[in-house]
């Protein structure tokens, strides 16, 4: 087993990746039970891994209840937060309690919301079942839902008790899914380690192929990246954890745009978003046309979206960076982006011109 630390004082915790480990997920969850049931809140893609996980939990003497939600961004909504938390208060959770997040991302941020809220906060676990999730969005404490005027723009700091990452529950995911959260992947190369990003350009393949050994470096890997990240910046206010953000100022832009449907997946957006972002940098003079391109032809090559083409949206500049001013990191009518003076050197520059962005998208658009 590998076992990264999140370091946050108070709020730390351990992330547990290991082949197998849902299976024995209620040994490691039993003293955080302290003999009180622990709900597990999942969607209707995930019936075989609850299965597993209830079992897991029954043979360790911890009772569980399953709540049941629908797959998809739609379910990071108001309503269905309202019905969650109503369905936690009749289970009769107490503050001391813990609720088990089993899913994708959605799940993890609602659930997480949802407890940092429930009775002014109360405990949950993370058991993410997508790459992108066990790599990115478990890890952090960054909980939300959506609303009509942006994705994620309601939402709260709530740190888990502990995160258990299963490599093996990726057999089960779709290649689309699976692309998309490699997407996060090889984010952590382009921000600040390039021979990470070198390995995922000689190893994405066998990572996406099903390859043990490449899962679990990569996980690993990842994890241990955004934790030390994390760890220095947990709220996002010194600017070192908004390196985080590679990529997702366009590609919740694009999301935007598609209406936060899986017209777009999360991923590929942020793949799309990480190419429009060295792409912008290129043409601004920031960053070698080389690796702009040595980054698009990395995510062609393995089926992710470069750029508006490749995400398939038609829309003008001035309608994507509308969409960008709804951004939570908008301040004092600047939005801070996330730019790269080459692959492992991105930066936060708050003095970007939304003109010329939008000048920019409009060229990508005519070149599509």
């Amino acid at each position: 087993m590998t076992v990264v630390p999140v370091a946050l004082g108070a709020r730390s915790y351990e992330v547990r990746i290991e082949a197998g480990l849902l299976a024995s997920a209620g040994d490691t969850l039993a003293p955080l039970a302290n003999g009180r049931p622990m709900p597990v809140v999942t969607d209707t893609n995930l019936a075989p891994h609850l299965a597993t996980l209830q079992a897991s939990l029954t043979a360790a003497g911890i009772a569980s209840e399953a709540i049941v939600l629908p797959p998809g961004e739609g379910s990071k909504s108001w309503q269905t937060l309202e019905e969650l938390t109503d369905r936690l208060l009749a289970l009769g959770i107490e503050r001391s309690d813990h609720v088990i997040a089993l899913g994708g991302g959605v799940i993890g941020d609602l659930v997480g919301f949802a407890t940092a809220i429930l009775k002014r906060g109360c405990n949950f676990v993370q058991i993410p079942t997508t790459l992108l999730a066990q790599v990115d969005s478990s890890v952090g404490g960054k909980t939300a839902i959506n609303t009509r005027a942006g994705k994620n723009l309601i939402g709260a700091f709530h740190q888990p008790g502990v995160v258990l990452i299963d490599p093996q529950v990726l057999d089960t995911l779709p290649a689309r899914e699976l692309r998309a959260g490699y997407a996060e992947v090889v984010k952590y190369g382009l921000i600040d380690d390039p021979d990470f990003f070198d390995w995922c350009d000689a190893n994405a393949p066998a990572l996406l192929a099903g390859d043990p050994a490449a899962r679990q470096y990569a996980i690993a890997h990842s994890v241990a990246a955004k934790a030390r990240i994390v760890a220095e910046d947990e709220r996002e206010t010194s600017g070192r954890r908004a390196l985080l953000n590679l990529g997702h100022t366009f590609g919740h832009a694009l999301e935007a745009e598609t209406g936060f449907s899986s017209k777009l997946l999360h991923g590929e957006a942020v793949a799309a978003g990480m190419a429009l972002a060295f792409g912008f940098s290129a043409a601004q003079g920031i960053c070698a046309r080389e690796d702009a391109e040595r980054v698009s032809h990395h995510l062609q090559n393995i089926g992710l979206p470069d750029g508006l083409n490749g995400a398939e949206v038609r829309a003008d500049g001035d309608t994507l960076v509308a969409h960008m001013r709804h951004d939570k990191k908008m301040e004092g009518g600047t939005l801070p982006f996330l730019l790269a003076r080459g692959i492992g050197e991105t930066y936060l520059d708050r003095s970007v011109s939304l003109s010329e962005v939008a000048a920019f998208l409009d060229t990508e658009r005519a070149a599509a």
